[in-house]
């Protein structure tokens, strides 16, 4: 079931859920609008490696915009803080930026329970498109979860993108045992 918009007034009413800065007008029926943030990052190196720790150059979008190429991995991030404590979070993009071509993420669509943080976006796009800071670029839309969790994002001892900062996080994939 998702959650509608009272639900989820109720629940960060109740730090069930918490969106920082948090703006009624982006809350839907039934989501929530999260807006690209300043920065972006790509990789250094043009091949990577699952096992290796890839390297990412961060550097700040210009308030004229910066265009996105095809075949470029951009990661970025949401200017909203998230916590989810009871909820499953799912970010999906919006479709006026689906319209434009651009792909807020590639398979990590889906949150967890107890995720504490800023959202990395996976960022292509079929076509070149320039995008801003602030601009609108996904919903996060909640949805209930049967049953006690037991093991929480926010609690395991190797979660690796708890607490992430305001800054694109690179795949911390090569910290997997493989």
């Amino acid at each position: 079931m998702i959650l509608s918009d009272s639900k989820i007034l109720e629940c960060i009413n109740n730090k069930d859920i918490v969106i920082e800065p948090f703006d009624r007008n982006k809350l839907g029926s039934n989501s929530y609008d999260v807006c690209l943030s300043e920065f972006l990052a790509v990789y250094i190196d043009p091949e990577l490696d699952a096992k290796k720790h890839n390297k990412i150059h961060h550097f700040r979008i210009p308030q004229k915009g910066y265009v996105l190429v095809p075949g470029e991995l951009y990661l970025g991030a949401t200017i909203e803080y998230t916590e989810t404590h009871k909820h499953l979070p799912v970010l999906d993009g919006k479709s006026s930026v689906g319209r434009l071509g651009i792909d807020i993420h590639a398979t990590a669509g889906i949150g967890d329970v107890g995720f504490c943080g800023y959202w990395t976006l996976e960022l292509s796009v079929s076509k070149p498109v320039r995008v801003y800071p602030g601009m609108p670029i996904g919903q996060i839309i909640y949805h209930t979860v049967e049953g006690d969790v037991i093991n929480p994002y926010d609690k395991k001892s190797d979660a690796k993108y708890s607490k992430q900062e305001h800054k694109p996080v690179e795949s911390m994939m090569w910290k997997n045992k493989f």
